[in-house]
């Protein structure tokens, strides 16, 4: 493919999708995304913000160095140091891109970088030319270019040009605009900056309006060749255009998009999964392409026109996005060898043989209370293993819980805690929270409890649940999950894992904090 037909995927799910309040992810889940998305044939893979943490550098170096298929690309503010350390981390890729952004419109300007437009050109300009030193492949982000005077933005991409920038990426970074206006700032850009030819323009849009994908499409069409998306539109505040909606969009409607992408689909549905699993983040039944719903006929009228013919009520193959995935894989009799493959082909790597012991070990658990067992239970499985990055200060013993009609719950609990067994027992108004207080009762963290949600892994009354809870303390958020055929014993453990995670170290800060 042309660069004129040719649709740019950059994935930013580890990255922005990151920055959910209590999306973050542990360098294994992180490398464990990155290869599902090198999989799916995704053009570039911002891997994360190396100069944010240690945590944040080491997992953009751990995927740099894995991910052989994808461009790797680390965000970077205009500065040397964020610069210098991208390069750092990304020093092992095959094909590395340094993505380094400053805010053009004046609100950010006058109140936020408290810089004149002159001096934020020159920092631009500087930061391109030092990005250029480590790689050809740089990118240059207009931060809130949706609110930017559109004759600054001019000046400005033209400089960065001059200075290398191979891709200019315009964000609408709060969700501030409609399809029409964005589409008409791309198409003004690429007439009036006059070497628009010798890079690729690119878009990076916020659902705060509930209008990323459709800005996105409309710049497309506007002639912008790269869309900036996340898996399931994961990502602050309302999130980012979802990644599988614009793939088929412009897959479905070719008579309108006279370009590609390079995207496997088969592999959208099953990465969406995973980045649920890990994240927390349940996908809402009716999600375009990846919701449970989004193939499901319940009308009469429209199961008849499907079984006449599929094109009546389907514009897309449910198979084409890798629903025919989901399918029996394994089962109580199934071998380790069986087991360790199919963990293989999912992406999963487990790196120590101490790891796939205990991980079998769990699995035929799991077979002896399940018959059936999916490719979402072993997903589920492992991602409810212990975290590999957080201290296991607390540890569910045992769980005993009393609920009958017309009697107050009753939970009774044994927790080890440092190698110390503790037990404690609460009443509640349910099952849940009963042992949520017995919990409390032991652990006394002063922990707000923001959401509790409860989902179905796979269809079956011996499904396993998958429980999420988002703890708050003092500021700091994060989220635990937990999955069992028990619903009260997933919620325990979800309840668990989110105290341990508030008892490791403190996420990575935010990309424009001052680090």
């Amino acid at each position: 493919m042309s660069g004129k037909n040719k649709l740019v995927i950059f994935d930013t799910t580890l990255r922005d999708g990151e920055q959910s309040p209590g999306a973050s992810m542990t360098k294994a889940e992180k490398l464990r995304i990155a290869k599902s998305l090198e999989k799916m044939k995704v053009d570039v893979i911002e891997a994360g913000f190396a100069v944010a943490s240690q945590g944040d550098f080491d997992s953009v170096k751990a995927i740099a160095d894995t991910v052989k298929d994808s461009t790797i690309c680390s965000l970077s503010r205009a500065l040397d140091k964020d610069i210098d350390r991208a390069a750092e981390a990304l020093a092992g890729a095959n094909s590395s891109r340094i993505h380094t952004f400053i805010a053009t419109s004046p609100i950010h300007m006058k109140y936020k970088l408290q810089m004149e437009s002159e001096q934020v050109v020159e920092q631009a300009v500087r930061a391109v030319k030092r990005a250029r030193n480590y790689t050809s492949d740089v990118e240059f982000s207009c931060e809130d270019a949706g609110r930017s005077e559109i004759d600054f933005l001019c000046r400005i991409i033209e400089a960065a040009i001059d200075a290398g920038a191979s891709t200019i990426n315009i964000p609408d970074t709060v969700g501030y605009a409609i399809p029409s206006q964005f589409g008409d700032t791309i198409k003004t850009l690429l007439e009036r900056v006059p070497n628009a030819g010798k890079a690729i323009f690119s878009v990076h849009c916020h659902n705060d309006l509930g209008l990323a994908v459709a800005n996105s499409l409309s710049a497309v069409m506007n002639g912008a060749r790269q869309v900036e998306c996340t898996i399931n539109g994961l990502g602050e505040r309302a999130g980012n255009a979802s990644l599988e909606e614009i793939v088929m969009a412009v897959r479905t409607r070719k008579d309108l998009f006279e370009i590609q992408t390079n995207v496997d689909a088969t592999h959208i549905v099953p990465t969406s999964r995973l980045v649920s699993n890990i994240t927390g983040f349940p996908v809402q039944p009716n999600k375009a392409i990846v919701g449970a719903n989004a193939f499901a006929h319940e009308s009469g009228i429209h199961q008849d026109g499907i079984l006449k013919h599929r094109e009546t009520y389907e514009i897309m193959s449910a198979q084409d996005v890798g629903w025919h995935t989901n399918s029996l894989v394994l089962g109580k009799h199934s071998g380790r060898s069986a087991f360790k493959n199919r963990l293989e082909e999912l992406g999963i790597q487990l790196e120590t043989e101490t790891e796939i012991n205990a991980a079998f070990a769990r699995f035929k658990e799991l077979a002896d209370k399940k018959h059936e067992i999916f490719d979402e239970d072993l997903q589920a499985l492992v991602t409810d293993a212990k975290i590999p990055d957080a201290v296991e200060k607390f540890k569910l013993v045992c769980l005993s819980v009393c609920s009958e009609t017309g009697v107050t719950p009753k939970a009774t609990i044994i927790l080890m805690i440092d190698g110390e067994e503790q037990t404690a027992t609460a009443e509640g108004s349910g099952p849940v929270d009963a042992t949520y207080k017995a919990i409390e009762s032991i652990a006394g963290s002063g922990v707000n409890l923001q959401l509790y949600s409860v989902n179905a892994i796979t269809s079956g009354t011996d499904s396993q649940g998958e429980v999420t809870v988002r703890l708050d303390l003092g500021g700091r958020i994060v989220n635990g999950i937990g999955a069992d055929t028990d619903i009260v014993i997933a919620s325990a453990k979800a309840y668990i894992k989110a105290l341990n995670l508030l008892s490791s170290k403190p996420e990575k800060q935010h990309p424009q904090s001052d680090v």
